[in-house]
């Protein structure tokens, strides 16, 4: 396959609702475009997945079977990294070098989880209900894993590799039957990817394939009655209307990888350059489109003025552009829809009186590119600059004086995705971190991950927890059997 092939691809696939254009975030230019499926291929996606769940076409497969056709699907997206890498990069706008990376984590989401395949268990143990009924009774307990029959999965566009293998790694590992939704604006690297599962052997039917919009195909993917589980990772305000759709059907589970205001503390103990420069590349990192970054720094106050003029000469000496400009260290925002909401919360800023310390204005070229802006003199309580995930390159810096007040502040948000702490002092570290409402917390490091630590959020970050073993429980029930001896 090549770029323009699957260009050709989308284009033809039938559907029944709205033609949505895709657009290059670099040139603002229409490569091609699709139509949205419609509620009767979402049905019938649906009734795919319930026919071979209710068969046992893929959870009946084998443990050692389905772990070696995870390891296929591994080498396979190994095998074809150079074209999802390309596609990430005119799709997403994320430049080649980084597109290559993600492709790499994706392939290892499946190799991780294909050692799960085969360590699925439950407990056993006997039991004597004679304490609790006075009758002396001995029974034999035991519980099954069973995976969930249909599950959605919904993903984002800042990420279409390393999402749609996040979720579908642990949910195939399971042993589920999947009903698959990428985002509107980056659908491309799904169907190499689709195409990918089938070659390595995942049975047809078991992973279905729609394009639409999150307020069509989305939305009646969350409320159809034959699916059991949604697993979505997106914005809060999304997160929201998924709950809402889910209970007002037949209340299928829900796992939400919801949004970020994550804390950066610099003390002035720290190692200043490194935490900077941290700092200054974890908040800009993909035009501030990730979840997890460090969009609210906060500098003790003796170092607040080097931090702040740190940040500020990253964000100058960022090179940014598209897949084709040589250097580009960071790319553009996704879409027009995007670039005019990063805009608006920057033209809120000014009539607040935030101080722009550099940034907050458009780039003059083609292309939804924002130049990386470093605002202070933010207020905290009445801020949106403070208080709400912008998703572009965007950051708030702030004084504080002792731990007391870096940790009130770090707090005062309704996100608890992630957090950061840079102190040379352990002992601070490890104390602050116990006090950081969020589900990450780095120290004296940022933007860590590994597939084999739990990932996941406090408060209005998100329910449930992807990677490590809890990943694949997410996609996991538990049935208590009782037998009379």
């Amino acid at each position: 396959m090549s770029v323009q092939s699957v260009l050709d691809e989308i284009r033809n696939l039938p559907g029944t609702g709205e033609v949505i254009p895709i657009v290059d975030p670099a040139t603002e230019e229409q490569i091609t475009e699709f139509t949205d499926a419609g509620p009767e291929a979402i049905d019938a996606a649906v009734a795919r997945a319930k026919s071979t769940a209710d068969a046992r076409t893929w959870s009946a497969v084998p443990d050692y079977d389905r772990a070696k056709v995870l390891w296929r699907v591994a080498d396979l997206i190994d095998e074809n990294s150079g074209l999802l890498a390309e596609l990430e990069s005119v799709n997403a706008g994320i430049p080649p070098g980084q597109a290559e990376v993600i492709t790499k984590v994706g392939s290892e989401w499946f190799r991780y989880y294909a050692g799960w395949c085969t360590k699925i268990d439950g407990i056993a143990r006997d039991v004597n209900t004679g304490g609790l009924t006075g009758v002396e009774s001995h029974m034999h307990a035991y519980t099954l894993r069973e995976p969930y029959d249909v599950v959605g999965l919904i993903f984002p566009w800042n990420g279409p590799v390393f999402n749609f293998c996040a979720k579908l790694a642990p949910a195939l590992a399971a042993g589920c039957s999947t009903v698959v939704k990428p985002a509107e604006e980056t659908p491309l690297s799904a169907l190499v990817l689709t195409r990918i599962l089938a070659e390595a052997g995942v049975p047809e039917g078991v992973v279905n394939l729609v394009n639409g919009y999150g307020h069509t195909a989305g939305a009646q993917i969350t409320a159809h009655p034959d699916v059991d589980k949604v697993a979505f990772t997106g914005s809060t305000e999304v997160g929201r209307e998924i709950v809402r759709a889910s209970a007002s059907s037949n209340l299928n589970k829900v796992t939400l990888e919801l949004g970020g205001k994550s804390p950066v503390m610099i003390f002035d103990d720290a190692d200043l350059d490194t935490a900077i420069a941290m700092a200054g590349f974890g908040c800009f990192l993909h035009s501030g489109q990730v979840c997890m970054l460090g969009s609210r720094i906060f500098a003790q106050r003796g170092v607040y003025e080097r931090v702040v003029e740190g940040v500020a000469t990253i964000a100058n000496n960022l090179q940014l552009g598209g897949p084709a400009d040589d250097g580009a260290m960071i790319g553009p925002l996704i879409s027009e829809k995007q670039l005019n909401r990063v805009m608006g919360y920057l033209e809120q800023g000014r009539s607040d009186g935030v101080e722009l310390v550099t940034g907050g204005h458009r780039i003059d070229r083609k292309g939804y590119f924002v130049h990386p802006t470093v605002a202070t003199k933010v207020d905290p309580a009445t801020s949106r600059l403070f208080q709400e995930e912008i998703f572009g390159p965007v950051v708030t810096v702030l004084p504080f004086d002792d731990e007391d007040e870096a940790i009130a502040l770090a707090n005062d948000t309704a996100y608890g995705l992630a957090g950061t702490i840079w102190t040379s002092n352990l002992g601070r570290a490890h104390r602050l971190a116990k006090r950081v409402k969020a589900g990450t917390v780095g120290l004296n490091c940022q933007l860590q991950f590994d597939h084999s630590m739990p990932f996941g959020g406090y408060k209005q970050s998100g329910w449930g927890y992807e990677a490590g073993k809890a990943g694949i429980e997410t996609y996991l029930q538990s049935k208590t059997v009782w037998a009379q001896m």
